[in-house]
């Protein structure tokens, strides 16, 4: 999936129009209707309807996360496995000690650069995610991200 556009700190979030702008939204609307339908008319059946929507609320924004959790378990691998092979030996021993957010946000940095951000890491300099996608230069797209 070849984008044309260029990708940077400011546009890199992805938006999945199916769950951001549909189910998301109607679920959502779909608890609240059911809520105010108990509210307004209030029954066993009815409570059942608004526990129910929530139920249904629940599993759509969980599997989105849990989409976004096995998302960071690969990069985490993936940027292990690039880090051991960019990064000089001592550096790279300690590479381990990065934390999944840093490591998700070291992924957008090209190789030049990536062995002064680590050590910025692993200095407590940049904690976390955002603080790195902010530090790097050399922006390396991902447009496979889920």
């Amino acid at each position: 999936m070849a984008e044309q556009r260029e990708q940077n700190l400011k546009n890199h979030r992805r938006f999945l129009p199916p769950f951001h702008f549909f189910a998301l939204p109607v679920v959502m609307l779909n608890v609240v209707a059911t809520a105010w339908h108990g509210w307004r008319h209030p029954s066993v059946w009815n409570l059942w309807g608004v526990v129910f929507a929530v139920g249904l609320l629940m599993a759509v924004v969980l599997a989105r996360v849990q989409t976004l959790i096995v998302q960071d378990r690969v990069i985490r691998l993936e940027m292990r496995l690039r880090l051991s092979d960019v990064l000089p030996a001592a550096l790279a021993g300690r590479a381990s000690h990065l934390s999944p957010k840093q490591l998700v946000g070291l992924r957008f940095a090209g190789n030049a650069e990536l062995p002064g951000l680590v050590e910025r890491c692993l200095s407590g300099e940049l904690k976390n995610g955002e603080a790195v996608k902010k530090q790097v230069k050399d922006w390396q797209p991902d447009w496979l991200r889920a």
